[in-house]
């Protein structure tokens, strides 16, 4: 319970700077994996975490989940300098560095066939293939999910987490 509460609280905290929001991107992408169902091809290896653009998130996640494993696996943040880069992860974050309505069918074609959960912090990012999108709203940090989008991949998103999210898109 302390746990989805502190989760709650930061969702509605007001942004501060560019490194608190990054380190709060980092924080909650680290907690989505924890919400989402994923299938057993997802459970083998490394789970890898893709960052595409964005040093610092990559740095910051890297911090966070030093030593940590997710189930028996270990997590591993990979650093990719354009979507053309990205292959074997488990999540691929996008960051706003990168047009995500432009390499949308290029990100989705890399992962294609993989049980990844993609991640966006652009505006209607949901409706080019995202399944959780970092949106600002009245001055705060949120997010969005489409359901759709994940269980095209054999993703499931909990019920806490959809509690938690801005807005839900079947």
């Amino acid at each position: 319970m302390k746990k989805v509460l502190f989760f709650l609280a930061l969702i509605v905290l007001p942004l501060a700077g560019n490194a608190q929001v990054a380190k709060f991107k980092s924080v909650f992408t680290l907690s989505f994996i924890r919400h989402i169902g994923w299938t057993e091809s997802a459970k083998q290896g490394d789970f890898v975490i893709g960052v595409v653009r964005d040093k610092e998130i990559a740095d910051w996640m890297s911090k966070l989940s030093a030593g940590k494993k997710f189930g028996f696996q270990n997590v591993v943040i990979k650093e990719f300098k354009s979507p053309e880069e990205v292959v074997d992860c488990q999540v691929v974050y996008v960051s706003s560095n990168v047009n995500f309505s432009k390499h949308a069918a290029t990100i989705v074609s890399k992962v294609n066939g993989g049980s990844t959960l993609i991640i966006t912090e652009a505006e209607g990012a949901c409706n080019s293939g995202s399944m959780i999108n970092f949106v600002v709203r009245d001055d705060k940090l949120k997010f969005e999910i489409h359901k759709g989008n994940a269980a095209k991949f054999g993703l499931q998103i909990s019920s806490k987490l959809e509690g938690m999210s801005n807005a839900i898109s079947l």
